[in-house]
């Protein structure tokens, strides 16, 4: 009995040429519509399915390979099953080669729900999984940049070895689940709606191996997860530099949440996730100069993002100290070129700027997953509530906006010193919400009289207001809601600060 191999296929990319090895090496071919159809037509001799079921396709080609023959000749197991084979003339298929209808692909554009439904892959998926699960005798092929290694190993060996068939089978099963999550994700967000359903699915493709994780003795490796309008480091172009780390990859991501904040330029200096200086300015070189003025000391290593093209000048300014990595819409005129001095520097662009937040959060913790929506919470102005006796003046009201948009993105404890359009002193992931206040003023190197604080949370004690007092600090924006509230609110006045309570806390753990 000669071998058998069975072809149907969306993407006939290197198909012919694999087809005409796997008939060099002793296989008949078994086929059904399109591919077929081609192979006919690059002179190759072709069963096809019909013929060999006795059924012709049905339904506007819904129904092609569902048949028992089709399947018997797959699951058959060699040896035991020879009586069914006789009874009931089942081929004996031995190779199965399999490309899905591209449905995560109609659903990453715009589509009708019509359309998405149709390309569903029945058969498609049934036939490789059935190759898979007789994987001791049946090679199930997925994907086509495997047609090359099959071919060599036949050429070589004249069969498939049994370690390629259950590397073969692990690839579809990967394949296949990977395919039945994008259905049930998107059937559940269209009909049901809910972000975090009941049973949630995630799975990921390695975009690259990391040299290693947050430290040398961690393995890690970057996934791509999920896809969205949104720009992400994902999207990102390397223009020069070394691959990345797991580090920053993780501080690119943070630098890149708090440009998307602003419409104005923007520019961010970002130093284990939290930020050492944040400005926008008319013209971008002059957001980073400010920004690297916030905290000269803390910039050196960092990562640097701006939601506008970073100019020749601002470039300049860069290549005065060392940087990590930046990354920008784009570069303008000799940017790159200066940028590139620095030899260990990362240079990251995100042509389609897009600041749109999308998605949900992960975070992985013993036996489980915690999964959350992104953080999209803005303030307007006229949704804060004035608790002092002192009405916030329109600058002050510049700074208190300016500075929520930047603390939701600073660990907690996070207090923040700002001016209306840059930060003067940033106190991080302290334990204590008054050592977070001492934190920033020790942090501040631009003068922080007048400046507005911005608290992640509420303050549990008067003391946090003592010391920005002590600091020169003329104006408060927080959440509120402490059981001492009355007391913080008495010593604002004490001070003749003003404060807004915005009624929600921004913690980032």
């Amino acid at each position: 009995m000669s071998r058998k191999a069975l072809l149907s296929v969306y993407d006939k990319s290197g198909l012919v040429e694999f087809a005409k090895g796997l008939t060099e090496n002793g296989f008949d071919l078994i086929s059904s519509g399109g591919t077929g159809r081609l192979l006919s037509e690059n002179g190759l001799n072709v069963q096809k399915v019909e013929d060999l079921t006795g059924q012709p396709e049905m339904l506007d080609g819904r129904v092609k390979t569902l048949h028992p023959k089709v399947h018997g000749g797959i699951l058959y197991r060699r040896g035991s099953d020879e009586e069914d084979v006789e009874k009931y003339s089942l081929p004996k298929i031995d190779l199965v080669a399999v490309s899905l209808y591209p449905f995560q692909d109609i659903i990453d554009r715009a589509h009708d729900l019509s359309e998405a439904v149709e390309l569903i892959d029945i058969g498609g998926v049934t036939l490789l999984r059935a190759a898979a699960k007789n994987h001791e005798d049946v090679a199930a092929v997925c994907d086509p940049s495997r047609y090359k290694d099959i071919i060599n190993e036949l050429e070589e060996n004249g069969e498939i070895s049994k370690e390629t068939k259950r590397e073969l089978a692990v690839e579809t099963f990967q394949h296949t689940s990977e395919y039945e999550a994008s259905i049930y994700n998107y059937f559940q967000k269209e009909f049901i709606g809910e972000a975090l359903p009941e049973t949630y699915h995630i799975y990921g493709k390695k975009v690259q191996t990391l040299r290693y994780g947050e430290n040398p003795n961690q393995k890690a490796v970057f996934y791509h997860t999920e896809n969205t309008l949104e720009s992400s480091i994902l999207k990102a172009e390397k223009l020069h530099g070394k691959s990345l780390s797991y580090n920053n990859i993780r501080d690119l991501e943070a630098s890149l949440d708090i440009v998307k904040e602003f419409q104005e330029p923007a520019v961010v200096a970002i130093k284990h996730t939290n930020p050492t200086g944040v400005a926008t300015r008319k013209d971008i070189a002059e957001a980073y100069q400010i920004a690297y003025e916030c905290d000269p000391k803390s910039i050196y290593g960092s990562i640097v993002a701006a939601n506008r093209p970073i100019s020749k000048k601002m470039a300049e300014k860069m290549d005065e100290i060392f940087v990590e990595a930046c990354i920008a819409p784009g570069y303008g005129e000799g940017a790159v070129d200066v940028l590139k001095n620095s030899k260990n520097i990362r240079i990251m662009e995100l042509p389609d700027w897009n600041p749109k937040v999308e998605g949900v959060e992960f975070s992985k913790v013993a036996e489980g997953l915690l999964v959350q929506d992104r953080n999209k919470y803005k303030i307007k102005r006229e949704d804060l509530e004035v608790k002092s006796q002192r009405k916030p003046t329109k600058d002050e009201l510049d700074a208190m906006e300016f500075a929520w948009k930047v603390v939701k993105h600073v660990k907690s404890n996070a207090i923040i010193f700002t001016k209306k359009d840059h930060t003067v002193g940033i106190g991080a992931g302290q334990m204590s919400r008054v050592d977070a206040v001492k934190l920033a003023e020790m942090k501040s190197v631009l003068e922080t009289k007048g400046c507005t604080m911005a608290s992640d949370a509420f303050f549990p004690f008067r003391d946090g207001i003592d010391k920005a007092a002590e600091a020169g600090i003329e104006s408060v924006i927080q959440p509120g809601g402490s059981i001492r509230d009355d007391e913080v609110i008495e010593a604002v006045d004490e001070y003749d600060m003003s404060m807004t309570f915005t009624g929600q806390r921004v913690f980032k753990h």
